[in-house]
């Protein structure tokens, strides 16, 4: 059976939309990034040349085939590359030409020979620029403890794991002057476009969730909100089985590995906050007793959009009761990646998936549906880049799927 949405898919994203946010990755983030990588690591001479050669391509060169014949995931590579034999970087889908950047960096730093993140000081960078913000969060009383279901714990909780998401390496590095950041709640709510908490909730208040799912996308400050609420799910009762899919390797800078959630954990263990450490003993626990998994799949860094992922992975998901889906990204995945409109209902798109799925994302892509009518025009008369700009974001719940 073909899983899809119910609605035509328009086309996706390209960088030859001049103008767009699109070219503009394409053009000027991208080697950017590559720069940044050569300027924090030290790396042998192919390495190096590797990534320069990277930097020469964008924007014009035409896509090659990967070099690393080693890496597990090289054959699904060469199979999705095929189809843009001789398009350059603008021509091929956005997404298609972020992903396949992200996977030359690996091949450059032969990531599957050795392990090395080339992102690594981005990241510790960011838990020091955050750890003010990963204090609050981590303050007692704290959320987290588990005392039982609240409905405005939970609710809480959404709410700083979604704006969690703002911290987003690819787009601002970890001393950006620029970069968005809600700190508190009232400056939060007043930024949502979409808010389903009521909605999740609800759901959730009917049944003791055998299991759910998360999608993780950033670590630091992002992966600290999410453990906070896997943390309360597992402690208040209403979650006995627990999975964080993660990244294979390192992507869009500062994507969650798992090597990410180990060190976090021992991160937050290492804490004066008590409840930090409390957290921390917790997660582990769980994960000895096999209440807390961490599982990857070559598929979370393809290019391929969500409902083309492959039947093992379909069937590990159809086993969930709520799939949280986080950031940008996935976000874009989830929705090919396409030129929706932005008020094309969400659950309409989102028909192919085979468990409940709830959005936590800041909108920094123009990528975007399940807005009210009147609501987009309304958004750029205010602000001219509001869908990119990450200050607004979306929790946004389909609680059906139509297989």
């Amino acid at each position: 059976m073909r899983y899809k949405p119910t609605l035509p898919v328009p086309p996706p994203l390209r960088g030859v939309d001049r103008g767009s946010f699109a070219e503009h990755t394409v053009k000027r983030r991208l080697p950017d990034i590559a720069r940044r990588v050569l300027a924090e690591n030290t790396l042998p001479p192919e390495a190096a040349a590797a990534l320069e050669g990277l930097i020469a391509d964008l924007p014009n060169a035409p896509l090659r085939p990967l070099t690393d014949t080693h890496a597990p995931d090289h054959t699904l590579w060469q199979a999705a590359i095929e189809p843009y034999h001789n398009q350059n970087w603008l021509q091929v889908p956005w997404f298609f030409a972020e992903t396949y950047f992200f996977r030359r960096i690996i091949e450059a730093v032969d990531y599957f020979n050795t392990d090395l993140d080339p992102f690594a000081v981005q990241k510790q960078q960011g838990l020091v620029t955050y750890e003010g913000a990963i204090t609050t969060l981590l303050e007692p009383p704290s959320p987290t403890r588990p005392t039982g279901w609240n409905q405005e714990t939970f609710s809480r909780l959404l709410l700083a794991d979604l704006w969690g998401n703002q911290v987003d390496l690819s787009l601002w590095p970890a001393d950006a002057a620029d970069k968005p950041d809600h700190t508190d709640e009232e400056t939060r709510q007043a930024h949502l476009l979409v808010d389903a908490r009521p909605a999740v909730t609800s759901y959730i208040d009917t049944l003791p969730l055998a299991r759910a799912d998360f999608i993780t996308d950033n670590s630091g400050l992002e992966l600290l909100g999410d453990l906070a609420l896997a943390d309360y799910l597992l402690t208040s009762g209403k979650c006995s089985n627990l999975h964080f899919h993660v990244k294979q390797h390192p992507t869009f800078v500062s994507d969650a590995t798992a090597t990410d959630v180990l060190a976090t954990l021992s991160y937050l263990g290492q804490q004066p906050s008590l409840a930090g450490q409390e957290m921390a003993f917790r997660l582990v626990l769980c994960m000895s007793n096999g209440r807390f998994h961490l599982q990857t799949h070559p598929f979370w860094t393809s290019p391929h959009p969500l409902w083309q992922m492959p039947d093992d992975l379909r069937r590990e998901l159809a086993r969930t009761h709520l799939i949280i889906c986080k950031g940008d990204a996935n976000y874009r995945r989830a929705l090919g990646d396409a030129h929706w409109p932005y008020t094309t209902p969400l659950a309409d798109i989102i028909s192919y998936c085979p468990a409940p799925i709830l959005f936590l994302r800041t909108c920094k892509s123009p990528v975007l549906a399940g807005l009210v009518p009147g609501q987009p025009e309304k958004m750029t008369a205010a602000t001219a880049d509001w869908v990119t700009s990450g200050r607004w974001g979306v929790i946004q719940f389909v609680g059906k799927s139509d297989d």
